[in-house]
């Protein structure tokens, strides 16, 4: 596979880590091509359905996560 679709599997790779550590798991995470070129102009990192508690709980981290980085900022 191209450049492209192995940046999307780290990518892939690197969120799938970080989730984990925060106790959040996306069960079909999966990378694409985008399908007009060759190869391929981009990798697409496919989140796959979540569901909303899930999404709740990534919403919190990503909240939390903002707001000791604006503490971090005005220290």
């Amino acid at each position: 596979m191209g450049s492209k679709i192995c940046e999307a599997e780290v990518a892939r790779d690197a969120l799938a880590a970080a989730l984990r550590k925060a106790g959040i798991q996306f069960p079909a995470m999966d990378v694409t091509p985008d399908g007009i070129g060759r190869p391929p102009r981009y990798g697409f990192v496919n989140l796959g359905q979540v569901s909303a508690p899930v999404v709740h709980a990534l919403a919190d981290v990503i909240a939390k996560g903002a707001a000791v980085g604006q503490t971090e900022m005005t220290t």
